[in-house]
């Protein structure tokens, strides 16, 4: 008799990283998959996770593999995303 060994398909996953202020609402580092194509799923996907984000996400910068992207920039299976707050320098 065989046997055949069923397995979950793969999910693709995103890595998000986060900073300063944004480690408050989120871990440092985690993983999401889904359908996120674009950053602003990202953000739904986000306050989904935690709703009390909301009005830092909305003024947060993304990254994608170190490059600063837009709010409509596609997003891909494996990328790494940074979320960045605004700060200060001097």
């Amino acid at each position: 008799m065989l046997v055949f060994e069923i397995t979950p398909e793969k999910q693709e996953l995103m890595t998000i990283r986060v900073f300063a202020g944004v480690k408050d609402y989120f871990a440092r580092e985690f993983q999401v998959s889904g359908p996120i194509y674009d950053t602003a799923a990202l953000k739904e996907h986000l306050l989904d996770l935690n709703p009390a984000a909301s009005d830092l996400l909305s003024i947060c910068r993304f990254a994608v593999n170190d490059e600063f992207i837009d709010n409509l920039s596609q997003l891909n299976e494996h990328d790494t995303i940074c979320i960045l707050p605004p700060g200060s320098g001097g």
